[in-house]
């Protein structure tokens, strides 16, 4: 193998790894996605005291948060 077709299967290799990064940060956002989904449906389902709303408020947030982060793990990933 020349150095040229080398050079070119070293750089499909980092864009396959780059790829599959991408795709785990997006199954974990998807997941994240989901839970507060779920919370938000929770929540249409049932009568709630306002501590059980302030709590599941807390969650949403907290799902907010991680899912903002991981979006930026997305952009700052430049190729």
């Amino acid at each position: 193998m020349d150095k040229e077709a080398r050079e070119h299967k070293q750089f499909l290799e980092q864009q396959l790894n780059w790829c599959k990064k991408q795709d785990r940060i997006l199954e974990e956002i998807e997941r994240k996605l989901h839970e507060m989904k779920k919370i938000a449906q929770y929540t249409l389902d049932h009568e709630l005291s306002a501590i059980e709303i302030e709590q599941l408020n807390s969650q949403l947030n907290a799902l907010k948060r991680e899912v903002h982060f991981l979006e930026k793990q997305l952009q700052s990933v430049v190729h």
